[in-house]
């Protein structure tokens, strides 16, 4: 990709939610100059994170959220970057032009950033696998929030892309049993086929008489609700015994719609949360998604069979009312920005 400049600035390509339900490429421009600790990026693949970016793309949110206090229209989705450095300030150190890079940024062609939020990319981590970080740390400071046990039964709500990553890090965790619970089962079969791994094609609220038989009537000592689904709450606190944790890994925006069930208090049940910004008993974002990468290396987690789908950013108007009509036919859904071709495309 080339950069097209005219004088100080320079054009780009955004990916822009103007109002809900609705999606634009633009041309923009920006000035590419550096500060002394910034650089140049030029995007190679983004992510959609589907469940966050539809909820921004819908704009149904209670008052007083987390959700209506950060999306205001016109909106830029995306924070799930691996880009190539085209320049570097002049006291940016550990990172040089042509390098790859992971950034939490929205989904552009031309960007620049300060060097401390980006993430140098080992040579022998392709982008299609780097572009996942910001989700595996999410996912990771949920099953750390867990404080697991070794043997402990443990239940996934939802499985899509956070759902699949935690999945992951429960099979590396020792847990002695996990069950995958989702009424998708084009979800279902994206789950790695282990022992131990129970998959239930079925919604949360069917799943307690399942769950009751193949326990012998002990039930969870964890689950995780990932769907952000206000409904959801509820039925999970069904599915774990007394004493049992119920990790929230999944923002609902309308909180007035969700309740805890019945069975909170009387058996005892707690109900953690995380947020994606936080750091968890000593653990940082670079040790997190250093943690991540190793796994990757080491074959021990893959997220290359999540990349369903590639499309060109031009194409993205038509791949999110795609993802509105039917989100559980695609999982990791990318843009490949080097098709733009330096934006001839447009």
């Amino acid at each position: 990709m080339k950069p097209v400049r005219g004088g100080r600035e320079m054009e780009t390509l955004r990916i822009v939610f103007t109002e809900k339900q609705k999606v634009e490429v633009r041309k923009e421009t920006f000035d590419p100059a550096l500060g002394q600790t910034e650089i140049l990026c030029a995007a190679l693949c983004s992510l959609i994170s589907t469940g966050t970016e539809l909820q921004c793309l819908r704009g149904v949110f209670d008052p007083d959220t987390n959700w209506s206090d950060w999306v205001k229209y016109p909106f830029y989705p995306g924070y799930c970057m691996v880009a190539e450095v085209l320049e570097i300030g002049p006291e940016v150190k550990g990172i040089q032009k042509g390098d790859r890079v992971f950034v939490e940024n929205s989904h552009s062609q031309y960007f620049k950033t300060d060097a401390k939020h980006a993430y140098l990319l080992p040579q022998h981590i392709s982008a299609e696998q780097g572009v996942w970080i910001n989700l595996s740390k999410t996912t990771q400071l949920g099953v750390r929030r867990a404080e697991l046990q070794l043997g402990e039964t443990v239940g996934v709500i939802g499985l899509g892309l956070l759902g699949q990553l935690v999945t992951q890090y429960l099979y590396l965790s020792g847990v002695k049993e996990i069950f995958a619970i989702d009424p998708a089962e084009s979800r279902l079969q994206l789950v790695h086929e282990r022992p131990g791994i129970h998959l239930l094609p079925m919604d949360a609220g069917k799943a307690h008489e399942e769950i009751n038989h193949k326990t012998d009537g002990r039930m969870l000592d964890v689950i995780f609700d990932i769907t952000g689904h206000p409904a959801v709450l509820a039925q999970a606190t069904r599915l774990v015994k007394p004493l049992g944790r119920v990790i929230l890994l999944g923002d609902t925006a309308t909180p007035s719609e969700q309740g805890m069930g019945r069975n909170v208090v009387s058996n005892s049940v707690s109900i953690l949360g995380i947020h994606a910004q936080m750091n968890y008993n000593g653990w940082n974002h670079p040790e997190m998604a250093a943690l991540f990468l190793s796994y990757i290396a080491q074959g021990r987690m893959d997220v290359l069979p999540l990349n369903t789908h590639h499309y060109s950013p031009s194409e993205a108007p038509q791949v999110y009312d795609s993802l509105v009509q039917n989100r559980s036919s695609a999982m990791g859904v990318l843009f490949d920005w080097t098709k733009l071709m330096g934006g001839s495309e447009l």
